[in-house]
């Protein structure tokens, strides 16, 4: 496989459908199932890669199964502060999350989110499908810095994993 082809495993793709008001998320790692799904419902590991990487990261509550909610909260040096919630509707062992997403900025914007994690032997494809309540909803989610965060995320993620280090880590 040429260097190429393993850069662009580990590239995070983020596409919004023009048609319907979704969001559309994919991103390889270099780790199986088991240990990305794991990432993602222990509270220990998603307080160290979730979000941009300015911002540190409070959990208050995170019940990953079936009917557990969560909140969190990233911080701002300057102590602004932005909090999240939702619920996990589905918890599917290495599998699949389908979980609710609301920012509290903007509490009547909730999105439900369905995250698939297929093993590619040995690697992982994580895809996650965000779907708002209307095309306005997803723009201005796009325009809030969701990528950058989403970006950065993916990347402290894979260091977590023991994959590469960015060269990006701004």
């Amino acid at each position: 496989m040429s260097g190429s082809d393993a850069s662009d495993r580990h590239e995070t793709r983020i596409a919004a459908d023009p048609a319907l008001p979704t969001i559309l998320i994919t991103r390889e790692f270099d780790a199986s199932p088991e240990r990305v799904f794991r990432a993602y419902t222990d509270p220990d590991l998603v307080v160290q890669w979730l979000g941009p990487r300015r911002l540190t990261m409070r959990i208050d509550a995170y019940e990953a199964r079936s009917g557990g909610s969560y909140r969190y909260v990233h911080r701002e040096d300057d102590g602004t502060e932005y909090g999240f919630r939702g619920v996990f509707h589905e918890v599917r062992r290495d599998e699949r999350i389908v979980q609710t997403f609301a920012y509290d900025g903007f509490p009547d914007g909730v999105s439900l989110e369905t995250t698939v994690f297929e093993d590619l032997g040995g690697r992982t494809r994580v895809t996650t499908t965000s779907l708002m309540g209307s095309i306005e909803a997803r723009d201005a989610m796009i325009r809030s810095g969701m990528r950058r965060g989403v970006r950065e995320g993916h990347e402290r993620l894979d260091e977590l994993l023991g994959g590469r280090r960015s060269s990006n880590a701004g």
